[in-house]
């Protein structure tokens, strides 16, 4: 595990004004400019040390919310999302939210689910992520501070209600990747033999994989391309 030798503290900014003008100063900057100012040392691949890009400009904005259900700033209610991009400058891949309360599929409620405190105001920070390009050399994009539309959150809304039903019902076997148009279920664990309980088909306690909340790679582009030119494939 790549070590963080002594990262200077960085207090949470406490508007979102101040978020802004520190994440404008780090764009254009490579990874590994910002691992030198952090002290950390950057990783030989991201494969076993997927989270670092993220963890990293957590602390170089000040991030607060670490693991719990909240915005990672949680003084001014923002959520910290990078956006790792392909060549043509598109995201490579669906972003990760939260994991999915499988136990409380049928207590909770949309206005108070993690996953729409997280997406109510979100700052996305794109990196580039082309394979071929050493991860030191990387640099990081424009931010971006958005919030969905009401049309993007009814959608949004739509996906979570009809994936939270299924899994009410004790479906949660039956939940494909595909469902969701813009927010999908996935499976998220380090390796099958991580378990955790879930509702059964009678009702009952039974043991499966986490999953998560997942937007969309084809919902992020769309967000990008409301600010920012860029091919349409």
């Amino acid at each position: 595990m790549p070590m963080k030798a002594q990262p200077k503290p960085i207090p949470e900014p406490r508007s979102e004004q101040a978020l802004m003008e520190r994440a404008m100063a780090l764009a254009g900057l490579s990874l590994g400019e910002l691992s030198t100012d952090l002290g950390w040392e950057v990783p030989e691949n991201l494969k076993r040390h997927k989270g670092w890009v993220g963890e990293l400009l957590e602390a170089a904005l000040g991030a607060s919310a670490g693991s719990r259900p909240e915005p990672d700033f949680q003084a001014i209610g923002v959520e910290l999302k990078t956006l790792p991009l392909d060549q043509r400058g598109l995201p490579r891949e669906s972003t990760y939210v939260c994991t999915v309360p499988l136990e409380e599929a049928c207590s909770e409620r949309w206005e108070q689910a993690w996953v729409w405190k997280k997406l109510q105001r979100v700052l996305w920070v794109p990196v580039e992520a082309v394979a071929e390009q050493p991860i030191s050399e990387r640099r990081i994009g424009t931010p971006l501070l958005w919030s969905p539309s009401p049309e993007q959150e009814q959608q949004l809304r739509a996906d979570w209600e009809e994936a939270m039903e299924q899994i009410c019902m004790g479906q949660l076997e039956q939940l494909s990747a595909h469902q969701g148009q813009y927010l999908q279920v996935r499976p998220k664990a380090a390796n099958a033999r991580v378990l955790t309980q879930a509702i059964g088909a009678e009702g009952k306690p039974v043991l499966t994989n986490p999953r998560g909340f997942y937007l969309r790679s084809e919902f992020t582009a769309a967000i990008l391309r409301q600010h920012f030119i860029l091919p349409r494939s």
